[in-house]
C-alpha cells in the first residue's frame, strides 16, 4: 500500500481504507459474506483480480484474516477484531453521506438493491411454502440484465442464470432509482407502481406479497426517523 509520509492518524488510516472499493469489501465482510464469490456478488463491477488484491493488502493491514477452506477448495475471509472495530467509521460514512448528499440514478444499480434485499433484509419467515422464482429485468450501460431469485423451502439463491424451473413473476424494473429508494424506504411500493417506475407481472396474491418479502424499506426508514433525515413520500 501506498504511504501519505505522515504522522496523522488519518492518513495512517486512509492508507488501508480510501483506496477504491476497499469499503465497499469492508462493508461485505461486516455483512456476513465469508468466501470469494460472496463477497464479489455484493461489488458488481469489481473485477476478481483486483478484489484478490484487495483482500490480500487487507490481510497485511492486519484487518483481515484468510484461512483454507476445511474441503481445501478455496478460503474462508473473516474480519480480525481490527476489521470489526471499522463497522462504526462504515456507519459514520454512511450516515454523512445520507445527511449531506443525494441518491441519484448513478447509485441505484437494481443488481446491488437484490443483493442487499437477500443478504441482509429477507423476511424468510413470510416467504410462501414451496418454490417460487421471481425473475428481475432491468438495463445496465444499455445491455438487458436478468436476475432470478429462486426461493425453495425458505431457502434463498439470487441466480445469474435462468434455474430453469419456469417464472412465477416478472418484475421489469424501468426506472431504478424508484426500485432503490423504494429498498431505502424513502417511496412506497404502490407509489412506484403508478408511476410506472416498477411492473410485476404474475398472479395477484403472489405480485401482493412479493414486497413483504423485503424487510429493507421499514427498516431503513426507522433509521432515517431515528437520525432525523426526512422519509421522502411516505406520508
Amino acid at each position: 500500500m501506498r504511504t501519505y509520509g505522515q504522522f496523522c492518524p488519518i492518513a495512517r488510516g486512509s492508507e488501508i481504507l480510501a483506496e477504491r472499493w476497499t469499503p465497499i469489501i469492508l462493508r461485505n465482510l461486516l455483512l456476513g459474506c465469508r468466501t470469494f464469490n460472496e463477497i464479489a456478488a455484493g461489488a458488481p463491477g469489481l473485477s476478481r483480480a483486483l478484489l484478490a488484491r484487495r483482500l490480500r493488502e487487507l490481510e497485511r493491514a492486519g484487518v483481515l484474516e484468510i484461512r483454507a477452506k476445511p474441503n481445501g477448495r478455496g478460503s474462508v475471509y473473516e474480519p480480525t477484531p481490527a476489521g470489526k472495530d471499522l463497522a462504526g467509521v462504515l456507519e459514520s460514512i454512511g450516515g454523512w453521506a445520507e445527511r449531506w448528499t443525494e441518491m441519484t440514478g448513478d447509485h441505484a444499480d437494481p443488481d446491488v438493491v437484490l443483493w442487499s434485499w437477500i443478504q441482509t433484509f429477507l423476511r424468510r419467515d413470510l416467504l410462501p411454502d414451496g418454490r417460487v422464482v421471481v425473475r428481475f429485468e432491468f438495463s445496465r450501460q444499455g445491455r438487458r440484465v436478468r436476475l432470478w431469485l429462486l426461493a425453495e423451502d425458505r431457502e434463498v439463491e439470487l441466480c445469474r442464470f435462468d434455474p430453469g424451473f419456469g417464472d412465477d413473476l416478472v418484475v421489469a424494473i424501468d426506472d431504478p432509482l424508484a426500485f432503490a429508494r423504494w429498498h431505502m424506504g424513502r417511496t412506497r411500493w404502490e407509489a412506484a407502481l403508478r408511476a410506472g417506475g416498477i411492473t410485476v407481472t404474475g398472479p395477484r396474491a403472489l405480485r401482493q406479497a412479493l414486497p413483504t418479502w423485503n424487510g429493507g424499506p421499514k427498516e431503513n426508514a426507522r433509521m432515517r426517523v431515528e437520525h432525523g433525515l426526512p422519509v421522502g413520500d411516505l406520508a
